[in-house]
C-alpha cells in the first residue's frame, strides 16, 4: 500500500472515525483504523464492535493495499504535519511509514484479516434531511441516561411516519420529544428505531457534517442500524 493524500482531508477523514475506536480495548485491533487504498481512493473503517464509522478521503494511490493502523496516534501525526501531500507506505513486518517535508515517522500497524468484519449496507429504508435529524437530536439527546444497567432507556426512540420524524428520549425523570413535520422519502410503513446513545452522537455530527437539505438514508438488518450520507 501507498498513497499520498492532503493532509487537512486526511486528518478530516481520521477524526471522523474516531468515535468508534475504542479508547480501553483489551483487544488490540479495535483502537485501530482499517486504512484501505484502491484506485477510488481511501477507505477508513473502525469500530469498538458496538459502533462502527466508515468514511472516505481522496487520495492519490500508487500500490492498492491495506493496513490497519492504530487510529489516534496516526491522526495526531497527520495533524502534527504542515498542510500540503503526506505520502503513507506500507512497510514490511506490518509497519507504516508516513512522511511530508522532512517530517517521517514509522507505526507498528496490524493486518486487515485481524480487523472485524463490517456488515454491508442494506437498501435505504428512508431518507431524512440532515438538518431535521440534527434538530431532533439537539433537543433531545441531553435526556439519555447514561446508566449502563438501563438498557432500553440508554439511546433514543426514531419515530419514521410517511409524514413526519420524531424522537424521544427519558432518564426516567425529563421525557423530550421532539417532531417535525417533513415528507420521508422512500418510506414504506411506520418505523420504530431505538438508537443507542453513542450512536446517537455519531449520527448528529454526520448530520451536522451535512447541508441541511441533504438526505441522510437510513436502514436496517436483523441486528444492525445504518445511517449514512
Amino acid at each position: 500500500m501507498e498513497f499520498s493524500a492532503d493532509t487537512k482531508s486526511l486528518a478530516e477523514a481520521l477524526d471522523r472515525v474516531q468515535e468508534a475506536v475504542e479508547k480501553k480495548s483489551t483487544v488490540p485491533i479495535l483502537s485501530h483504523a482499517l486504512v484501505e487504498a484502491s484506485s477510488n481512493g481511501l477507505r477508513l473503517a473502525a469500530t469498538d464492535l458496538e459502533l462502527g464509522i466508515r468514511t472516505f478521503c481522496p487520495a492519490q494511490v500508487k500500490a492498492p493495499g491495506s493496513a490497519a493502523a492504530p487510529a489516534r496516534r496516526l491522526l495526531e501525526i497527520i495533524r502534527s504535519l504542515p498542510e500540503g501531500e503526506v505520502r503513507v507506505r506500507a512497510q514490511e513486518n506490518q509497519w507504516v511509514q508516513v512522511s511530508a517535508g522532512r517530517s517521517l515517522f514509522k507505526l507498528a500497524a496490524l493486518a486487515k484479516d485481524k480487523f472485524p468484519a463490517l456488515p454491508d449496507v442494506p437498501k435505504a429504508l428512508a431518507e431524512v434531511p440532515a438538518g431535521v435529524l440534527a434538530g431532533l437530536i439537539d433537543r433531545t439527546v441531553f435526556a439519555i441516561s447514561n446508566q449502563e444497567s438501563r438498557y432500553t432507556l440508554n439511546g433514543a426512540l426514531l419515530l419514521l411516519k410517511p409524514g413526519s420524524v420524531e424522537m424521544v428520549a427519558t432518564d426516567g425523570h425529563r421525557l423530550p420529544l421532539a417532531a417535525r413535520d417533513v415528507g420521508v422519502d422512500g418510506l414504506k410503513s411506520e418505523e420504530r428505531l431505538l438508537v443507542p446513545r453513542r450512536a446517537v452522537i455519531g449520527l448528529r455530527r454526520l448530520a451536522n457534517a451535512q447541508e441541511a437539505d441533504s438526505p441522510v438514508h437510513i436502514a436496517k438488518d436483523d441486528s444492525h442500524l445504518f445511517f449514512s450520507a
